[in-house]
C-alpha cells in the first residue's frame, strides 16, 4: 500500500488535518506524529521474522470471528448485537443496504429522540467518523459529551454497533459511562460522561508525572483492563488518548469502539487492529494474540507517562513496526530516572512471548502500585487546576 494512501492519525486519533483536534479538545503531539488505521481492509501485514513463543506460527492458519452479541459474554468486534456474520461482514456491513443497517441499529439504540433534552451545543472534537460536542442535559442538570457519527460516512460501520454495546453492557467505575444512545435521522449519537480534565496525552506532553501519579493513574486504569479482561473482552486501541480525567483526578478509560471479544470457542483473535507504536508484537506480526496484548500497550502508555511519547514516535509507522518486530523490547530511555520498581514493572509487561507478560490483575498487585495515592494527587496536572 502506498503510503499517499494511508489516513493520517495523529497520536491514534484519525483526525481532519485542518483542525488537529481530539476527541475532547486540542492536542500537541509529537512533530512527525503518524499512524496507521489498522482497520484498512487493504493494508498488507508485516511477515514474522522473530520467534515470539514456542507455540510460534503453527495456531495462525484460521482468523478468529465471531458475531457480536449484546450480552457481555459473547461480543465481537466484526458483526452487529444479532448472529448474522454473513450479513455484517467485515467490510463494515458492505452487504446491507443503508435502509437495512439503519433498522439493525435502531433495535440496539434507545428509541427516544434526545434533542428536547439537551442544550448549549459546543463542539469540543472532530474527526473522520464525526463530532464530539459538549451539552447541558436538561433532565439531569449536568454537562454531557454527546458523540455523533454519521451513518453513511463510516468507513467500518459495524463499528458502531461495537461502541454502542461495549459500553452500554460493561459498565465500570474506570470506564466512560454511555448514558444513552439515538438514532437522529442519519446520525447515531452517544451521550456519555463528560470528562472536562481532557485526555492523558494532554498530561504526558505538557507535564512531567511523579512515580506516585504514575501509579495512580496505573491502578485506575489496570482496574478497568482486569475487569474488561474477566469478561474475555480485549480493548485492541490502548494508550494515552484512550484515557480521559475528570477535575477531580479520575481515570477512565475510553474508545471502545475497537474492542475484541474473546471466549471458549474463540480462544484468539488475529484481526490487525489498534495504532502502531502502542500495538504488541504478536499483533504486528498477525500471530494469535488474547488480553495480554493490552499489557504490551499498557507498558507502552508506562513510556508515555514518563518519556512523552511512545518509542519510535518520530517514526514512520512501518519503519516503527519493524523496529517493534525485529529489535529489542522497549525500554526506558537511557538517561531516564526512573525506580528500579518502575523497570521492573515494565520489563513484567514488555514481554516479546505474550505468555510471561503480566496480567492486569498481577499487574494491580506489583510492588509499584504501592506508590498509588488519591485520585486528587493527579488534579495539579490537569489544566485550569
Amino acid at each position: 500500500m502506498e503510503m499517499a494512501t494511508i489516513k493520517t492519525v495523529v497520536r491514534g486519533d484519525t483526525y481532519n488535518p485542518e483542525t488537529n483536534v481530539s476527541p475532547y479538545g486540542a492536542m500537541s503531539p509529537s512533530v512527525s506524529a503518524r499512524g496507521y488505521p489498522f482497520t484498512e481492509p487493504d493494508y498488507a501485514p508485516l511477515p514474522l521474522r522473530c520467534r515470539i513463543c514456542k507455540k510460534g506460527s503453527r495456531s495462525i492458519q484460521k482468523e478468529a470471528t465471531t458475531p457480536l452479541s449484546s450480552t457481555a459474554t459473547s461480543s465481537s468486534s466484526t458483526t452487529p448485537p444479532f448472529h448474522s456474520s454473513q450479513t455484517m461482514n467485515g467490510n463494515g456491513g458492505a452487504s446491507l443496504s443503508h435502509e437495512e443497517f439503519r433498522h439493525a441499529l435502531s433495535l440496539l439504540v434507545d428509541r427516544t429522540d434526545p434533542r428536547g433534552d439537551l442544550d448549549s451545543f459546543s463542539q469540543v472534537g472532530e474527526g473522520s467518523t464525526g463530532v464530539v460536542m459538549s451539552a447541558y442535559q436538561i433532565s439531569s442538570g449536568r454537562r454531557v459529551a454527546v458523540k455523533k457519527m454519521n451513518i453513511r460516512k463510516q468507513q467500518r460501520r459495524e463499528l458502531m454497533f461495537n461502541e454502542v454495546s461495549i459500553m452500554r453492557d460493561f459498565a465500570h467505575p474506570h470506564i466512560v459511562r454511555l448514558f444513552s444512545s439515538h438514532l437522529v435521522g442519519d446520525e447515531l449519537w452517544l451521550v456519555m460522561e463528560y470528562m472536562e480534565g481532557g485526555s492523558l496525552t494532554d498530561v504526558v506532553t505538557h507535564t512531567r508525572m511523579t512515580e506516585a501519579q504514575m501509579a495512580t493513574v496505573c491502578v485506575q486504569v489496570l482496574s478497568a483492563l482486569a475487569f474488561l479482561h474477566s469478561h474475555g473482552v480485549i480493548h485492541r486501541d490502548l494508550k494515552s488518548d484512550s484515557i480521559l480525567l475528570n477535575k477531580d483526578g479520575t481515570c477512565k478509560v475510553s474508545d471502545l469502539g475497537f474492542c475484541g471479544q474473546l471466549s471458549k470457542e474463540v480462544p484468539k483473535r488475529r484481526s490487525l487492529v489498534g495504532t502502531p507504536y502502542w500495538t504488541a508484537i504478536e499483533v504486528i506480526s498477525r500471530l494469535p494474540y488474547d488480553t495480554s496484548a493490552d499489557m504490551w500497550s499498557f507498558g507502552i502508555m508506562l513510556i508515555e507517562m514518563v518519556e512523552g511519547e511512545p518509542p519510535y514516535f518520530n517514526e514512520q509507522p512501518l519503519e516503527a513496526m519493524k523496529r517493534i518486530r525485529d529489535g529489542p523490547r522497549p525500554d526506558f530511555s537511557p538517561t531516564a530516572q526512573v525506580s528500579s520498581q518502575l523497570r521492573a514493572l515494565l520489563s513484567s509487561l514488555l514481554q516479546h512471548d505474550s505468555s510471561r507478560r503480566a496480567t492486569a490483575a498481577a499487574a494491580l498487585r506489583d510492588p509499584f502500585m504501592g506508590k498509588a495515592g488519591p485520585p486528587s494527587l493527579l488534579s495539579p496536572l490537569l489544566n485550569g487546576s
